[in-house]
């Protein structure tokens, strides 16, 4: 049973000494580069799906509701072109 203890209580050490926690400086500069076209998606997709980092599930989400609003954008404008397109037969 002190094994078990030992092996939890190293792996809890291990996680602590891996994960870092960020600053307010760290958000204001990870904001920054959000809000740049282009890199702030090659960016999300480095945060989520790159070396392990304290933004992964941020940016995971972000690219979550990227997708999500693209594919709403998609259905609206092809229901507007259709509605426009169907009073052109008269």
């Amino acid at each position: 049973m002190d094994s078990l203890e030992k092996v939890q209580e190293q792996g809890y050490e291990n996680q602590e000494k891996t994960s870092k926690d960020m600053s307010v400086g760290d958000w204001l500069i990870t904001m920054l580069i959000l809000i740049i076209p282009i890199v702030n998606l090659v960016m999300l997709f480095i945060w989520g799906f790159g070396n392990p980092d304290p933004r992964r599930n941020y940016a995971r989400a972000s690219l979550i509701w990227m997708a999500i609003g693209i594919g709403l954008m998609i259905i609206f404008y092809g229901a507007v072109l259709a509605f426009i397109l169907s009073f052109n037969n008269y």
